[in-house]
């Protein structure tokens, strides 16, 4: 008898039907190579070079003028990305996603096992070890399968006060499989959406990403959002964070108060070098300005820095909140695991204690199909620990969060059961599948569940699920502009975030008409939720 090779789950993803991984992208997605990305330090010379074409641009002139520090009227809601590179499942084995009625108005037998489902573990199938239909969960608001291994990690890592205050929605909508050039990534209209309301900066940084792309992800983001001034910092490790808030020595000899003395000093002093170099130069802003104004302000920032965080803990590793939730020295671990958590752990850090506004976890080796499920539901599990960890911590800390979470394409089983232990006895993934693709997003309020929008159970369905499915589980191309447009299922992130704080109004007049909606009663359409923190928090 020929025994077959055992797999280990985290090795490389060789697909006969897929070319030969060249790009850092298919490298990523095919699990060749890790989420973590190289950190690469920015100096005085590297940073301006992408500002010269518009050193003359108004709103450059205003970031010179205030140097980024402070600002804005209020915080807004932390708002997180799961970017799952390579097309994984989230239609009916993780989230629920029915035809037009929403989540519960299911689709055909054929459809759900085209989503990996046998017969006998369909929805609305009655369990006969238990008499009931306990093949949906609604624990999390958003109707999951109850073997969904998102929903088991994410459970793994909440308590059930915390699950109890997150709500969620689904958004069909079709993808390409396997490449980074979908524009999913909306972090930098979440940015845009702060900014749009007056809402204050992050304490270090706008946004922050997982991988040294401008991105700070796999997956590109539309072109029409990107404003490299807030290109995402990177941050995939404790260091990290320690290594953006670090203060200098100058702490530990001087207290907080006498540092940020000192670096003033400096600020001051160095101004008024720099003011006297080619005093009689006509007054305008060119390339040596922008220098100089860094320079400036580089001083004022890390006064600033000293001021926030001189004796404030900032290291996850040494947070005992963030360690309370992975427990037993998980955040050591090596491999896969170990360094998933790690990277969660240092971007929700920053997120969700507001030294930054936004962030995106780019978890790699979402590419699992052509042989046995269990890998698939290995590593679904995984992400979904590192998403119930971010919501946990969000709980802890008494902070709402929007958790978003998207991938490139998606796939499709033939009916083949998987019958391991890992397996669960579900269909195998056999190819790449981009009509079952779909985006979702949780959301946790400290105040109680967001409620959803409509006046009816039937209208609050269509809010829950923002599309549909086709009876052959199928993405209906037709049903909202975003179903077959990533660059709109983008902008319909951003339109229920600023939507949690009651700032729909103003999407129009910050991003312009992108649905081409004939009013606002149908933009509402692809709003989720009632406001949860009207104005700022």
């Amino acid at each position: 008898m020929i025994r077959k090779r055992t797999r280990n789950y985290d090795d490389p993803l060789r697909h006969p039907d897929h070319p030969r991984p060249r790009t850092r992208r298919q490298f990523l997605s095919q699990g060749f190579i890790s989420g973590s990305a190289l950190a690469l330090g920015s100096s005085l010379v590297t940073v301006p070079w992408s500002r010269r074409a518009h050193a003359l641009d108004p709103q450059l002139q205003a970031l010179l003028a205030g140097c980024g520090v402070g600002g804005g009227s209020g915080r807004k809601i932390p708002f997180i990305g799961f970017d799952l590179a390579g097309g994984s499942s989230v239609a009916g084995s993780n989230v629920l996603i029915g035809q037009r009625g929403g989540q519960l108005d299911f689709i055909s037998t054929t459809g759900y096992e085209r989503q990996g489902l046998p017969a006998d573990m369909t929805p609305p199938v009655v369990n006969p070890a238990t008499g009931t239909n306990d093949f949906i969960n609604t624990d999390l608001g958003l109707a999951f399968h109850s073997d969904s291994a998102f929903l088991r990690g994410i459970t793994a890592r909440t308590s059930a006060t915390t699950r109890a205050n997150i709500n969620g929605a689904v958004i069909p909508a079709r993808s390409e499989n396997d490449t980074g050039n979908n524009p999913h990534n909306p972090m930098y209209g979440i940015a845009r959406a702060i900014a749009a309301n007056d809402g204050s900066p992050g304490q270090v940084a706008d946004l922050v990403g997982s991988e040294n792309t401008d991105s700070g992800g796999n997956s590109m983001a539309p072109a029409s959002l990107i404003d490299l001034t807030r290109r995402p910092t990177k941050v995939d490790r404790p260091s990290d964070v320690v290594g953006l808030v670090d203060v200098g020595d100058l702490t530990a000899v001087l207290a907080a108060q006498d540092a940020v003395r000192v670096m003033e000093s400096v600020y001051r002093v160095s101004d008024q070098k720099m003011n006297a170099v080619n005093p009689y130069e006509p007054v305008q802003i060119t390339q040596d300005d922008v220098v100089r104004d860094l320079v400036k302000c580089g001083y004022l920032k890390a006064a600033d820095l000293a001021d926030k965080f001189a004796g404030v803990p900032v290291d996850p590793l040494l947070d005992q909140n963030i360690l309370s939730i992975f427990d037993n020295g998980e955040l050591g671990l090596g491999g896969a695991d170990g360094n998933e958590f790690r990277k969660t752990a240092s971007v929700m850090k920053m997120v969700i204690n507001g030294f930054a506004n936004a962030g995106t976890i780019e978890m790699g080796g979402y590419d699992y199909h052509g042989g046995a499920r269990a890998e698939g539901e290995v590593k679904d599990f995984r992400a979904g620990q590192c998403m119930g960890a971010c919501l946990e911590y969000a709980a802890i800390l008494g902070t709402p969060l929007m958790m978003y979470v998207f991938s490139d394409g998606s796939l499709s089983s033939n009916g083949v059961i998987d019958n391991s232990a890992n397996g669960r006895g579900k269909g195998e993934w056999t190819s790449d599948n981009q009509q079952t693709a779909a985006a979702w997003f949780l959301v946790y309020s400290p105040g109680g569940r967001a409620t959803l929008r409509g006046g009816t159970a039937a209208a609050q369905a269509m809010h829950q699920q923002i599309g549909w499915m086709r009876p052959d589980g199928s993405v209906e191309t037709g049903g909202t502009p975003m179903a077959n447009n990533v660059n709109l299922l983008a902008y319909s992130a951003v339109l229920n975030y600023m939507a949690l704080h009651g700032d729909e109004a103003l999407f129009g007049t910050t991003f312009g008409n992108v649905f081409g909606v004939a009013s606002q009663t149908t933009l509402d359409n692809y709003m989720a939720f009632e406001p949860i923190v009207p104005g700022f928090i």
